[in-house]
This record gives C-alpha cells, structure tokens and sequence, in this order.
C-alpha cells in the first residue's frame, strides 16, 4: 500500500496497529447488548404477523437493516462504539445475518432486485475482510436450525390474510387479465339502489264479466328473505320488494304428498273465512311434489356462475358467497360434478368440470377468489352455458347456479337481451338458478327475469342460515325439477261467487288462451316442493266491492251449483314438450275449518298485504296478526315460523326509511 508521505511516523503507527484486545467486562457487555438487538428484530418480526392490519406498507429490507443497525448502535456504548473485536464483533455478525435471513423471508417484506442483493452482499465481504474479520457464511437457510422454517414466498401472506380477513382473488383462466383492485372498503354500504319491477296490486274481479284466473305458479323465495334482511335492521321494506306469494311459499308446508310418481304432485284444496274481512272467504289451492329417493337421485352438472366485481366485495357478498357453496358442495354426491365461471371486467373459468369427489380441489378453487373490477355479467352468462352445453349429461341434471347483486354494467346489461338469450337457452335443456347476495344495489328485477325465464328458481342469500336452507335443506327441491310450465287456472261459478282476486303472483299472471299453449314457458316445480296459491272471494249476495253491471247478464250456474270453482293444472314432465292436464270441481264440501297450514298461510298473506299498503285488510292490524300466526306455528322444526311472528313483531316499529 502506497504511503502518504505528509503521514508522520506516529500517526501511521497509530492507524497500522491492530485494535486493543477488549476486557471480559467489555466482551460481555457488547454480546449482551448484540443479543438485545436480536431480540428486538424478533419481536418487530413477530407483531408484523400479529398486526397486519396494523401497518400501513410492507417494509423493505433496506429499511429494516437500517432500524436495526441504528437500535445497535443506540444500545451500545459510544466508548466503545468503534472498540468491537473478537468475541462480541463475531456475535454481533451473527445476530445481523441471521436477522437478514428471517427478514429475506419474511412474506410481508418486499424483496430488493436480487443483483442490488449480490452487490450490497460483496461490498459487506470486502469490509469484513479488511477489517480483519471473518468472511460472511454462505449457509443456506435450511443449514440455520436457529431459525423456523419459513413458508414458501408468496404462501405466508395469503395464509396471514386470509386469517386476517376472509376475502379471496379472483382467478381467471390464463388467457384471461386479472381484473383490477376495486374493492370497497367493509363498512362502506351503498344505499337506495336496490331495483324491483313495479308491482301494482292484483285488482277485484266480477265474475260475470271476468270469471276465470289464469296465472304460473312460483316457487321463488327471494322476497321474504330480503323483506327480513329489511325488517331486522328496523326499516320496512319498498313496497315492490314485497311478493306476497314469494313470502307465503318460502315457508314449508305438511301437505300430503302424491301416492306414486306417476303424477308428480298431489293437489289440495280447501275454503274458509278470511281472518280481515268477515264477508269474505279464502280459497286455497295447494300442491306438494313427490320426492327422490336416493337410489333415483340424476347426477347434476353444475355451472357455477359467480359475480366477482368490485361491487361483490362487501362482507355480505364475495364471502358469503363462497361459504354458501361450500356448504352445496358438501351435500353433492361425490358422482356430481361442479365447474366454476367468474366474471368482472372480463370473464373466465376458473375450474373445469370436476367430480364432487375431488372435493378439496374445488374449495381451493373458490377459497382464490377476490372481488375487483366491472361487471362484465352477460359475457359470463355467454361461457356459463357454453361451459355447462359442452359437459352436458343427458341422463342428468344440467344448471347454471348464478351469484350475483345484479349489478352488469359492462358488455351485454339490458334486461331484454339477456332474456331474450336465456329464453332461447332453456331449450338445450340447460336450467339457470339465481341467487342474490347483498343490499343497497341489489338488481332484483334482473335477477327474476333470469330465472323465470332460465327455468329456475330465485332466492336471496343475507346469512349463512339462509344459504344452508336454500342449498342443503331444499337443495332436493333447488335442483332436480319434476314437472315443467305448470300453470293454474280457476274458472269461478258465477251463481256462487260474486267477486274475487288472487293474492299475490302479479308478476306471474297469464292471458285465458295461455294456459293451453304449450309453446308459454311457465314455472317448474322440485322435489319435494310444496307451492300455495290463495283468492279472496265474495260469496253471491255478499256485500260487493264492484257494482253489479245495470244491464249486465244475470248470473246463472254453468255445472253443479253446489260448485264454487273449476280448477285446471297443466304441467309437462322434464324433457316432454307435450303438457298433462289435472282437474277437479271446487265444491262446497272443500268448506270448513282451516287446518294449522292453511291459517299460518293465511297469516303470511296478511302480512305481505299490510307491508304493501293493506289495501284490502281494512282495520285488520299486526296484534291480529301475530295471534293468527302465533296459533299456527305447528310443530316448526327450524323455526321459520316463529321467526316470522318475531318479524312481524319487529314490523309494528319499523321506520319507513334506513336512519341516515
């Protein structure tokens, strides 16, 4: 080395002679104060896996170094600061590479560019060396039993957040872009935006001028449960969220079921006095399906069709969402199989077809999803059929299951559209079921268009109890079909019958010449299904809501006049084009006491009508109400019904509008 030649003899003398050997006292108080720090980027190491949520961005390697070399440096005497030699420089190394190394794996922190690693690395070697000091180990991290295994890069993280947070990443199939981050944050609720069709009440009718009623029967649930959803949080519902055949048919009833399978349902039918209006009286007719044995259970090819924009990214959506269908998956036959379709900004399948056997690869394909992006819906719909279209069972059961909040605002959205391909859809034998998760921008209208018109059925999601109804304790009833297009007509007796309405089915009502055309898609009925249809009737002679026509045809039985009504039923089996037709006289023998089925479907009426305005419940009230339902529970085995005289309760209280 090439000496100054301004250097005195003493000063190079000073600079050239090794450092002083430290006393025992020194060497322990620097290992102590080396051990220290190393304690101190364990426990940092540690609250940054406890505290997620806590820090505002990961911190990069860099940066962690320089804390710990300056809480060393701050631990340390400054007299002795430049003093470390032997024993306590060799611990101090120790504690920084091994803290380097934890760090390096740490899945929160952000790795540098791997040759800035190589760079930093060399020039610490060079120092090291010049100093007199030992070279840095080149031990792998496996060789360091001081320190824990790490997890893989990248693992850690999402297993810390999913612990943190149960969200899940969208993914698409390869060809696809993830959608980008958009998601809202948990408690931001949007408000106001829930869209209903507009219902307007089913109006009286004189029987002389309009004596037959033709309507599509309707085994949908969605409407109560939002209505509760409503209810619970203290507001009353709008009023075109209330379906008031929706809230009667969510319930289960103890009908008898048919003997065979040789009619795929029973009918029942019977005539009482209405609870609000003691000159009227209430007929009900009521069907109940058969059920599957399980030796006779189709397989089932399902679609899952799931909405992961940045709309589903509420707490009561995505997350939901996915704990609902694992609770589907887990009542499937390991025969069935289940393929997965995502859609936000752009659409993709995320599973291909596979057997419910494989069940731990289909959690896991669910258990990668997150919410982010646009709505891109009708492109969704389009690779959900053909997805299902290509894997299609023919001795099976073929459905689309939809998730969504209906909110499509990218690519094909317009209501008519979608219908108008779902329409032609249906024909390839392949059904679509919507369900809908959240509120304040749930598209209702949507939604019950798809599936009134996919060949399915709708309901609402708003908690895990209510998933596990729709999906395990009536998944018989959600997804293997026994009768197709079921219609219902009743032609009333003018001598016997003045006046009358149907109750609720206003979006299902049918033209007179419907109901023998069997080109007119109607609604479809499951296993085990039961569905209950009510009218409010005026006996002739009875006090009148229409005045009778001045000049009007007098009245004069066409049959028996014993008989109050005709009913009609037309249904296809699955797979049939052609409809079989059910008929049978409503007499007066069908007059009596109510049994407990039919008073607490009377209550459930009652009730839809009051949140609706009770245009025709007149002084009847919710006391009254919740004593006809109170006597009416039954045996309620899940307790759906008492639930509803809690909700009923709740409704007497209930503001008109969400308390801002």
């Amino acid at each position: 080395m090439t000496q100054d030649p301004t250097e005195d003899a003493i000063t190079r003398a000073l600079r050239e002679a090794p450092p002083p050997a430290p006393g025992a006292a020194t060497r322990s108080r620097d290992i102590a104060a080396a051990m220290a720090a190393f304690d101190t980027a364990q426990k940092e190491k540690s609250e940054v896996h406890q505290g997620i949520e806590d820090q505002p961005r990961p911190r990069t390697r860099q940066s962690r170094l320089t804390g710990f070399w300056r809480r060393t440096m701050d631990t340390l005497p400054s007299t002795h600061t430049m003093m470390l030699g032997g024993t306590s420089f060799a611990a101090l190394t120790l504690a920084i590479v091994v803290g380097a190394n934890l760090m390096q794996h740490d899945p929160m922190v952000v790795q540098p560019d791997p040759a800035a690693v190589s760079s930093d690395s060399d020039a610490e070697v060079t120092v090291r060396e010049r100093r007199g000091a030992a070279p840095v180990s080149t031990t792998s991290d496996q060789e360091i039993t001081a320190a824990p295994t790490p997890l893989p890069l990248g693992q850690g993280t999402e297993q810390l957040k999913r612990q943190a947070a149960p969200m899940a990443e969208t993914q698409l199939a390869p060809s696809q872009p993830a959608p980008a981050a958009d998601v809202p944050h948990p408690t931001y609720q949007e408000q106001g935006r829930d869209r209903f069709e507009a219902i307007e009440t089913n109006p009286v009718k004189l029987t002389t001028e309009d004596p037959v009623s033709t309507f599509s029967i309707d085994v949908d649930t969605a409407s109560y449960a939002f209505v509760r959803r409503q209810i619970m949080a203290g507001v009353l519902p709008q009023k075109d969220a209330v379906r008031v055949e929706e809230m009667i048919n969510y319930f289960p009833y103890d009908y008898a079921p048919p003997a065979d399978a040789g009619t795929p349902f029973a009918t029942h039918v019977s005539v009482f006095d209405t609870p609000w209006n003691e000159n009227t009286r209430l007929m009900r007719v009521a069907i109940k399906g058969y059920e599957l044995q399980p030796d006779t259970r189709p397989s089932t090819n399902l679609v899952f069709l799931l909405d992961t924009s940045g709309s589903m990214g509420a707490p009561d959506k995505l997350p939901l969402l996915i704990n609902s269908f694992r609770l589907l998956i887990d009542s499937l036959s390991p025969t069935d199989t289940v393929s997965i379709v995502v859609y936000a900004g752009s659409a993709g399948t995320v599973l291909e077809p596979t057997s419910v056997a494989e069940k731990g690869k289909i959690f896991d394909a669910l258990g990668r999803l997150r919410a982010g992006g646009s709505t891109a819906g009708g492109e969704g719909i389009r690779q959900a059929y053909a997805l299902a279209e290509r894997n299609f069972d023919p001795d099976g059961v073929n459905r689309i299951i939809l998730a969504t909040d209906g909110d499509f605002n990218v690519g094909i959205s317009s209501v008519d559209e979608l219908q108008g391909f779902v329409e032609r859809k249906r024909e390839t034998g392949v059904y679509l079921s919507v369900l809908g998760f959240g509120q304040g921008n749930l598209n209702d209208k949507l939604m019950q268009t798809l599936a009134q018109n996919g060949n399915g059925q709708a309901a609402y999601i708003d908690t895990l109890s209510e998933a596990r109804k729709v999906l395990v304790e009536e998944a018989q009833s959600a997804l293997f079909p026994i009768a197709e297009d079921v219609k219902i007509q009743v032609e009333f007796n003018p001598a016997a019958v003045a006046e009358y309405r149907l109750i609720g089915y206003e979006t299902r009502m049918l033209a007179r010449q419907d109901f023998n055309n069997d080109k007119v898609d109607a609604g479809e009925i499951g296993a085990g299904h039961t569905v209950t249809a009510l009218y409010e009737f005026v006996p002739t002679g009875g006090d009148t809501l229409v005045d009778p026509l001045r000049y009007g045809e007098q009245a004069r039985s066409l049959g028996d006049p014993d008989e109050l009504a005709f009913l009609r039923l037309r249904y296809k089996n699955p797979g049939e084009d052609e409809s079989q037709l059910i008929e049978r006289p409503i007499t007066e023998a069908d007059l009596g006491e109510p049994d407990t089925e039919a008073r607490f479907a009377a209550a459930v009426a009652g009730f839809g009508q009051l949140l609706r305005g009770g245009t025709y419940t007149g002084e009847w009230g919710y006391d009254a109400l919740i004593e006809l339902a109170q006597g009416a529970k039954g045996a309620d085995p899940f307790g759906y019904r008492a639930e509803f005289v809690m909700l009923a309760r709740l409704a007497q209280t209930a503001s008109a509008l969400p308390r801002q």
